[in-house]
């Protein structure tokens, strides 16, 4: 019996031990949550109006921008990409970039406080009406001032205006900011090869891109001084024409094509501005440039 009460003992612990076992492995269930204490009704009123908690801050103190301020820098950043832009289709550096661009703002306030001034008509581009334009830009009489009192240009009109229409590239009878910078690059530092092509669109009159013979006769008949001695003026400016054909037609079309003028001015220099004056002087040239490194 002793053994048989050594086995009932044995099997009694195990039992109890298995019984242990799964009362600590049963899930446990979760404690009791404390009663919610209600809320007053005004304080649930105070709950329903109190603003909204702030978002969390992206920027720093200070970074925001007034639309005035804003206006200012994108102003500031589409000048800095014109200006760039400008630099690399001229001869200019930015500081003289920035002179030309003070200079056509003075001329342009200037020409605004004077009044209107009525536009001379171009001579080939008569269709063109000033009540149409609009924006600020220097006109043929601004501009006409500008190229006699500045770069000593002293020529007949339809040179003025033919030199006009070379910087007005896109013939609004205005010239505006860009096309003021572009166009000085080529007039007062152009390489030979820039020269020849404006002098040449200048002498172009009806920009067919031939110099034809009624052309020539034009612009040197303008250009001569006639003595009132001579039965027939006319003669002599023909007598011209014949010549520069016979000097500037190298193909021997009867008219002077781009290459025919290329080619001359590449043999005598002198021709480039054969059929009057359309560059600026040296002298004029060189003091203008030398006002923009002030």
């Amino acid at each position: 019996m002793r053994g048989g009460g050594a086995l009932l003992k044995s099997v009694s612990l195990f039992l109890s031990s298995g019984r242990r076992a799964s009362r600590s492995a049963a899930p446990q269930p979760p404690p009791p949550s404390p009663p919610r204490k209600q809320q007053s009704p005004s304080k649930r009123a105070s709950a329903a109006h109190a603003p909204a908690p702030a978002p969390a801050a992206n920027k720093k103190m200070g970074d925001e921008k007034s639309p005035a301020q804003q206006a200012i820098l994108n102003n500031t950043k589409s000048s800095a990409k014109i200006i760039d832009s400008l630099k690399k289709q001229t001869h200019f550096s930015r500081q003289e970039i920035e002179a030309l661009s003070k200079v056509y703002k003075k001329l342009v306030e200037s020409h605004s406080l004077n009044g209107p001034v009525p536009a001379t008509p171009a001579v080939h581009i008569s269709s063109i009406q000033a009540n149409i334009v609009k924006g600020e830009g220097l006109d043929r009489m601004v501009f006409r001032e500008l190229l006699h009192n500045t770069f000593d240009v002293v020529t007949e009109e339809v040179l003025m205006d033919r030199i006009f229409c070379a910087f007005d590239r896109c013939n609004v009878g205005l010239i505006r900011l860009e096309e003021w910078v572009c166009g000085l690059s080529g007039f007062l530092r152009g390489s030979h090869e820039e020269r020849t092509a404006f002098a040449f669109f200048v002498y172009d009159l009806n920009s067919d891109g031939f110099i034809s013979r009624e052309e020539m006769f034009h612009l040197l008949r303008n250009s001569l001084v006639k003595s009132p001695q001579d039965e027939d003026p006319d003669e002599g400016v023909r007598d011209l024409v014949e010549l520069a054909l016979r000097k500037m037609d190298y193909d021997r079309d009867g008219k002077i094509s781009f290459q025919d003028f290329k080619n001359s001015v590449t043999d005598e220099p002198l021709l480039l501005e054969a059929f009057g004056q359309c560059l600026p002087a040296d002298t004029a040239c060189q003091t203008f440039l030398s006002t923009l490194q002030c």
